[in-house]
This record gives C-alpha cells, sequence and structure tokens, in this order.
C-alpha cells in the first residue's frame, strides 16, 4: 500500500514545501506522485500563464494542487473541469457549465458538455497547461479522452502540456478488446484494450509516439513520473476518483461491471455499492436493491424506483488482487442467460462503445464462454504488449 505525502502551506523554499513522510523500516519505499515532485516541473511554470485540469483527485496529501501552486506564486489564469466537475460533484454524464470557483474565485472551464476540446479563445491567456488527475486505468473512463483533447488542442497551437503521473490502480494487467475505429467517441478514443495497463502520463506518451492526435500534430509534452511505483505495485486511492467509485472494489470491480452500462442490468447507480452489485427488474438472484436518486451521484439512475434482483459481486479487497488479471465476462454472461424482463433486448446500442466493438456481443448470444471469447482477443493483445512497452515509464 502506498504511503503518502502531505504538503505545506508555506510560501517557504521548494524543499520545504513537500514534506516527506520517512520511510518504515522493511517496508516498500513510498510512491511518490508526479504532483509531489515540484523541482521536475515548478521551475518550468515561472514567468508563464498557466491552466490546470484537475478535480477532486488532484491533490498533495490533503491539499489541492491548486492551492499548493496559488501559495507557490504561481500565475494560475483558470481551472479546465472534466467529467463531474473541478470538484467531482456532479454525477455521470450531468452537463457541466463554466463558472468561477467559490473558494479561490478562479475561472472554471467545462471540458465535458457541448464542447470537450479548449478552443483558441480559451487558451489565449494560456503558456502552459498542466494535467493531474486520478485515472483507473480503463478505456472508457472519459478523463483520458479529455487529455487527449487537452493535448490535441495545445499541439495545435504551440503550448506547453505538463502531465504530473499518477499511478494506475488497475495498472497490473491488460485484457480485452483493442477498440475498433468504427466505435470510437469520447468514451473510447484509442486503439488500446479495455484494460490498458497505462499511467496517464505512459498513455500521454503512447498519443503523442503514435500521432493519434487531429492531423498527427504532436503535442509539446513533460511527463513527471511518479518514483518507487510499478505496475504491480497495490496503490490505495486517497480520493475517489469520481461519485460512483466509492471505494477500492468498485474501482477494482469497474472494468468488469462497466460493460453492464450498456445493456438493461443496473450495476447498483443510485444505491450505497454502485459497482458492486448487479441486478434488474424480473432477474433471479439472491440479492435485491432499489434504485433511488442521489443528487450529484446518480440524479436519474437505470430502473428508478423499480425493485432489482441480482447478485453482490465478491469483494476482491478481501481477495488477491494481482490474482485478477484478466476481464471476467462470466457475470455479463450469466446475466444474459438468465435474462427475464420485459423491458427490451439484454443489449443496448450503447454496449458497442464500451465494449469497442460488435463482436463481443455476438459471442455471448452465440453462447461462447468467457475464456473462448478472450482467446479471440490474444492475438491483438500481444501486439499491443509490444507498442505498449515502447512508452513505458515503469517496470
Amino acid at each position: 500500500m502506498a504511503i503518502f505525502v502531505s504538503c505545506k502551506s508555506s510560501n517557504n523554499s521548494l524543499a520545504d514545501s513537500v514534506e516527506q513522510t520517512k520511510q518504515v523500516e522493511g517496508e516498500p519505499a513510498a510512491i511518490q506522485l508526479g504532483a509531489e515532485r515540484m523541482d521536475q516541473y515548478l521551475k518550468a511554470l515561472q514567468g508563464k500563464r498557466v491552466a490546470l485540469v484537475v478535480n477532486q483527485t488532484s491533490v498533495i496529501g490533503k491539499t489541492h494542487l491548486v492551492d499548493t501552486l496559488l501559495q507557490l506564486g504561481v500565475d494560475i489564469k483558470k481551472v479546465f473541469a472534466p467529467e463531474h466537475g473541478f470538484r467531482g460533484n456532479h454525477s455521470a454524464g450531468a452537463i457541466i457549465k463554466d463558472g468561477k470557483d467559490l473558494k479561490t474565485s478562479l475561472d472554471v472551464v467545462s471540458l465535458y458538455g457541448t464542447n470537450k476540446k479548449p478552443s483558441a479563445a480559451m487558451l489565449a491567456d494560456v503558456d502552459v497547461v498542466i494535467f493531474d488527475i486520478q485515472d483507473v486505468g480503463v478505456r472508457f473512463y472519459t478523463y483520458i479522452s479529455t487529455m487527449h483533447y487537452v493535448m490535441e488542442a495545445c499541439a495545435e497551437l504551440d503550448k506547453e502540456v505538463i502531465v504530473l503521473d499518477r499511478p494506475n490502480p488497475n495498472g497490473y494487467y491488460i485484457d480485452g478488446p483493442i477498440l475498433d475505429p468504427e466505435y470510437k467517441s469520447f468514451i473510447g478514443m484509442h486503439a488500446i484494450p479495455i484494460v490498458h495497463g497505462l499511467t496517464v502520463g505512459e498513455l500521454a506518451q503512447m498519443i503523442n509516439g503514435e500521432k493519434w492526435l487531429k492531423n498527427e500534430v504532436v503535442c509539446n509534452l513533460k511527463v513527471v513520473p511518479c518514483l518507487n511505483y510499478t505496475h504491480d505495485s497495490l496503490y490505495k486511492l486517497p480520493v475517489r476518483p469520481s461519485p460512483n467509485l466509492p471505494n477500492m472494489n468498485a474501482v477494482y470491480l469497474y472494468p468488469y461491471l462497466g460493460l453492464f452500462e450498456g445493456t438493461n442490468v443496473s450495476i447498483g447507480r443510485g444505491t450505497d455499492s454502485p459497482f458492486q452489485i448487479i441486478g434488474r427488474p424480473g432477474a433471479e438472484g439472491s440479492f435485491s436493491f432499489t434504485p433511488r436518486s442521489i443528487p450529484g451521484v446518480s440524479d436519474n439512475p437505470k430502473h428508478l424506483g423499480k425493485e432489482c434482483v441480482g447478485e453482490v459481486i465478491p469483494d476482491f479487497l478481501n481477495g488477491h488482487i494481482l490474482d485478477q488479471n484478466t476481464l471476467n465476462l462470466n457475470w455479463l454472461i450469466q446475466m444474459y442467460e438468465t435474462n427475464r424482463t420485459e423491458d427490451g433486448e439484454y443489449f443496448k446500442d450503447f454496449f458497442y462503445k464500451l465494449a469497442g466493438n460488435k463482436e463481443l456481443r455476438f459471442q455471448i448470444e452465440s453462447g461462447m464462454s468467457d475464456a473462448a471469447i478472450r482467446k479471440t482477443w490474444q492475438p491483438a493483445l500481444d501486439k499491443y504488449e509490444v507498442k505498449r512497452k515502447m512508452y513505458l515509464l515503469y517496470p
């Protein structure tokens, strides 16, 4: 488990601005986040006009990066807000509006609404954009799509991007189908598997290296890597990355249960256990729940007010996390085989975007097993693994 550091609220020297937690004898060295390594990026901000792409996860210890940089005299012009907003208090899919942060009086510009890419006007008073958001390592988690568009806009306007890297809690394996370009969308923009095994810094380097930005422009990119992190590190997130991932069990289960968002099955949005339970009206199972509206978390969840029957997914935290190194499809297959609902088809069109192809639906409908389906992914995953190694920052 990671040992965190905290940031002092002071105007002292850079060396004094970060209070390091001492390593306990016999324990692994503490993971140091990119944001904590100020000696690697603070000088690059001197005399520059800065914008930040941040949310509630952008913390150093218990202090937000915005507050830390303001204390150190950095000229922050604005904050760009991803899905769920700057403070992380908007439910999935909610339109994020421009505004002003009450605490800092900074302008907050939405990148999740009618506009997902910074315009030239938005970047006119900016020299450098910092991206510091905790990701969970899944292709359809939208923070990496926001990073893509920020890199693209900055490349087109000759602005620098600094990515302050953070560990990937699901970075210990790769699995799932590679995205088919036909199903490219904001929940899947890159030719990577569902569980891609990259930190945001590594993915940023891949985006540049593979020339995935529009017109093959290349971003002026600097990545500040973590220290003492490997892809086998078990990293407990200090802040929930989004409203419906309230704990590490949900984070570990998200790659598997996220695919249910493209079916008529609820994954517990509108309950106290999102991404830890599954069910639908008329199904069979050992557990029941009734989704309710939870403002800022699940405003209008699937099957609102209806009793759903299904299962509680086993708690990975009580097992061996690193042994769970495949994208388990058994729950998805089981719920399909026991479909007893009257509200239409099991699969919705949205499933194609989540899966990144049409084949997965047809494979499940044809009765293929979890192992047989995953075997069809292996040739493409082998090629992806070769490409991935070119951009790795960590063993």
